[in-house]
């Protein structure tokens, strides 16, 4: 597409290529298998593409290489974060060592870093298969997308 928005096609070009520790995140979080919620993975916000975006509690979710760490990195990354926080976006920074370490503990942390469950958010289901629930825009069940 030719008018498409340059950070969109920054966030295609992404999702195509993204890092292991990323890889490895996304297969936790993709399909709603963290307590139910869904995760966006290279959300395009503004001029910015975050890793892992979970709407439901505007949390992204970023993993950051030693790259984050060097020069004038930690300062723009300030500059993002404060950004996010505008839009009331927190941001979760996760070295992308911990992914490759342990993901359950990335998915730890992730989850420590939700609400606690209430009446909006209810606790993880109990054996409950998440690709079973129903979307009113289509898809999510078994059958797929038009009932095939």
């Amino acid at each position: 597409m030719p008018d498409e928005n340059p950070v969109v096609r920054r966030a295609r070009a992404l999702r195509k290529d993204m890092s292991l520790p990323e890889m490895m995140l996304w297969k936790a979080l993709r399909g709603s298998q963290l307590d139910g919620l869904r995760f966006r993975r290279q959300h395009p916000f503004g001029r910015y593409v975050l890793d892992f975006y979970c709407p439901a509690f505007k949390l992204a979710v970023e993993i950051d290489s030693y790259v984050h760490e060097t020069g004038d990195q930690p300062r723009r990354d300030a500059i993002r974060d404060e950004y996010m926080a505008g839009y009331g976006i927190r941001t979760l920074r996760i070295a992308a060592a911990e992914v490759l370490k342990s993901v359950d503990d990335v998915v730890a942390t992730i989850r420590a870093n939700l609400p606690p469950p209430t009446a909006t958010r209810p606790p993880p289901p109990q054996g409950e298969v998440s690709y079973l629930r129903t979307s009113p825009y289509g898809g999510g069940g078994p059958k797929g997308r038009w009932g095939a």
